[in-house]
């Protein structure tokens, strides 16, 4: 391990490594170096090489061959091509495992415990040809390793080539949980859209894909046992995602290192439950919803009726079977207290019971996270649960704080860990102008629009303690999608989202400035592979590092 007085020495020589996100540790060249035409990734030394990593190693060697990136300076490389002609030529990369015993697929790594992944790898290039080589404690490990070793090299002419061999390369993140969460509720998006933001999500090192799959407005989700609910709250028999999409999606997101926490909010966003079972629904699409809910359509379960926390209690159960992820989010947030002020049927059940509204919440909630707790569940929830209402959470309870980061000390001082989703840094629907109707002036809540450097300025631990410290568990972008779809997907996220992706892995700190000609990187690889990633700059300005700087 290289010390870290040794780290900010070889950083400061060799800023150019266009990894994303940062390696904690490592140091660069200046020799010319190129794959040879017979490059191969070797496994031989992994006996029983999961089918999953075998496919990792395959999809890294297609990068390598198709990714056809050229370098972002003025003449995209030309003036490199005799140095490249003459450099040495790498024939392998050596994969290896430095523990023994029996071999855990990449799959079965990603979904451990968020706690208790093991991420880390070393990777060394020699820059006279003599094989590379990538070795971890883990599959996940290795994947990662191979991730980065796919981001070493450039394009001219057909020779796949780097600058600034050799490569010494100690890595691992900072924070266990670096996520994305995507809403499918507002706006329905196909399969292959989800399994596209995965493989970007994957390039970075992202880690988990917080699934917001349900809410008011629909309910794609086909829930066996629960089916009448997709059956009439999705918004077509066409836009559902059926237990085998969802095993796809998860299978998937495995294979790639990513973990699946799905989430379906609850007692508030669930209007859309009405249209199967309105007996478990208060204020359903009343008018005007602006004193019923944040938006519409109104309608919250009925959460002091013993028959509706049976109902949302047997619901989260089986959805969240449908998971293999140890997380699963019963959100919690923006209750509507008048709602349930104007439902004569939750009236009566908390007089009957003789409950106030927080007593109540709080017999659901209990019920509701101990029924997750019998499927093997730990319950994350927004960060209402925690400051605004009176409710009894497990000490291993995550909070997700949202509403501003100024809140995080307050759920850090009540003991949980968290996890940072704030909209004042993390919020990439903001600033996309009002999206209700008749309300010619108005602009999004959140605003302004929370840009790359915003995120990326972001330090988890401030106003913290050191031991609150410990409680923060890493950090996510999200994307609400009332003005989102299928249309602008890539635009919207990438490569916005890759700045928290490095805050959570790398840790905070990092240089705008220097960050920035690797995060033009990011977003041209990306285009090479499909996902449409928007320019951060005129391409002028991304070809000439640092020369549309503000002072420069």
């Amino acid at each position: 391990m290289l010390p870290l007085v040794a780290l900010s020495v070889l950083v400061a020589v060799s800023p150019a490594i266009a990894v994303w996100p940062l390696p904690r540790q490592y140091s660069t060249g200046t020799t010319p170096l190129r794959l040879s035409p017979a490059f191969h990734i070797d496994l031989s030394g992994i006996h029983g090489a999961p089918q999953d990593l075998v496919a990792a190693v395959a999809r890294t060697s297609n990068y390598l061959r198709n990714d056809k990136l050229q370098a972002l300076v003025p003449d995209r490389g030309a003036s490199s091509g005799n140095a490249i002609r003459g450099a040495k030529s790498l024939n392998s990369l050596t994969v290896s495992l430095t523990t023994s015993g029996k071999v855990r697929s990449i799959s079965e790594e990603a979904v451990d415990d968020v706690e208790s992944r093991v991420e880390s790898y070393t990777l060394t290039v020699p820059a006279d040809g003599s094989p590379a080589s990538l070795k971890a404690n883990s599959t996940l490990g290795l994947f990662r390793g191979l991730t980065t070793f796919g981001q070493l090299w450039y394009d001219l002419n057909g020779a796949t080539y780097t600058l600034e061999a050799p490569f010494n390369i100690v890595d691992s993140p900072a924070y266990p949980y670096r996520g994305f969460m995507l809403d499918t509720a507002r706006n329905y998006f196909p399969v292959a859209d989800i399994k596209r933001t995965l493989d970007a999500m994957s390039w970075v090192k992202i880690n988990t894909f917080h699934w917001h799959v349900v809410d008011s407005q629909s309910f794609p989700l086909v829930v066996p046992g629960y089916t009448e609910l997709s059956q009439k709250g999705a918004y077509s028999a066409a836009q559902v995602y059926t237990p085998a999409d969802v095993k796809d999606i998860v299978q998937y997101a495995a294979a790639r290192g990513i973990d699946v926490m799905a989430e379906i909010d609850t007692p508030g966003h669930t209007s859309i439950i009405a249209k199967a079972h309105p007996e478990h629904i208060a204020c359903f699409e009343a008018s005007p919803w602006t004193q019923f809910a944040n938006e519409p359509p109104a309608g919250q379960l009925r959460l002091a009726s013993s028959a509706t926390t049976n109902f949302t209690t047997g619901l989260l159960k089986a959805a969240a079977s449908m998971f293999q992820s140890k997380l699963f989010s019963t959100g919690g947030d923006e209750l509507n207290a008048n709602c349930y002020a104007k439902d004569n049927a939750t009236q009566a059940d908390l007089a009957a019971q003789q409950k106030t509204l927080e007593q109540a919440l709080d017999t659901f909630t209990q019920a509701t996270h101990a029924g997750l707790r019998e499927v093997g569940k730990r319950a994350v929830v927004w960060e209402e649960m925690v400051l605004d209402h009176q409710v009894t959470l497990a000490n291993d309870t995550v909070a997700l704080v949202w509403i501003s980061s100024e809140h995080v000390a307050s759920v850090a001082q009540k003991g949980y860990k968290l996890v940072h989703a704030a909209s004042d840094y993390f919020y990439l629907d903001c600033g996309g102008g009002g999206w209700v109707g008749q309300n010619v002036l108005g602009n999004s809540w959140c605003d302004p629009f929370k840009t790359w450097q915003k995120s990326y300025s972001f330090n988890p631990t401030a106003n913290l303690t050191a031991e609150q410290s410990k409680l923060v568990l890493g950090g996510q972008h999200l994307l609400w999608t009332e003005q989102s779809g299928p249309a602008n997907l890539d635009p919207i996220v990438w490569p916005r989202a890759a700045s928290s992706a490095e805050v959570f892995w790398s840790g905070p700190g990092g240089d705008v400035g220097k960050a920035l000609p690797r995060l033009h990187d990011v977003a041209f690889r990306f285009q090479q592979r499909g996902v449409r990633a928007i320019p951060l700059q005129p391409l002028w300005c991304a070809l000439r590092a640092g020369k549309c700087d503000l002072n420069a």
